[in-house]
């Protein structure tokens, strides 16, 4: 089998299809959630703890310039390393959501599975049910 035929065959396999299809709905999957935690969430956590906003927690780790603002893009953009633990908690809170809602996707089509009757089961083969008649023949 040729390198070209062979790859071919893998690369048109049901499952690694599947997996593409798989990877590229879930990194669209991925931006949704972030949007959602960035632009619906965490201002409405924001709100309820006082304007919090975790993206500007940071500690900086050299001297920072005079005259720079005390965001998170502007301390960066200024070339001070930052060690931005606040930024880590709003990645940490998309992950948790982001989980909850794989999590519920996922027992909501097991719900649904659950949901469509079982299959009956195939007919019994005509040489079992000789075989069962031989048997309860001699046990008589």
């Amino acid at each position: 089998m040729s390198f070209v035929s062979e790859f071919k065959e893998f690369a048109l396999k049901g499952s690694v299809v599947d997996l593409a299809v798989g990877v590229i709905i879930g990194g669209a999957f991925g931006k949704i959630v972030d949007s959602m935690v960035g632009d619906l969430i965490m201002p409405i956590v924001g709100r309820i703890f006082g304007g919090l906003d975790f993206t500007n927690y940071f500690v900086a780790l050299k001297e920072m310039p005079a005259g720079t603002a005390m965001t998170l893009d502007a301390v960066k953009k200024a070339g001070v390393p930052v060690f931005a633990y606040g930024n880590f908690i709003t990645i940490a809170i998309n992950f948790a959501i982001l989980a909850l809602i794989i999590f519920l996707m996922v027992k909501q089509m097991n719900r649904m599975k659950r949901a469509e009757p079982p299959a009956p089961p195939p007919p019994t083969p005509e040489e079992v049910l000789l075989l069962r008649e031989i048997r309860d023949g001699l046990r008589k």
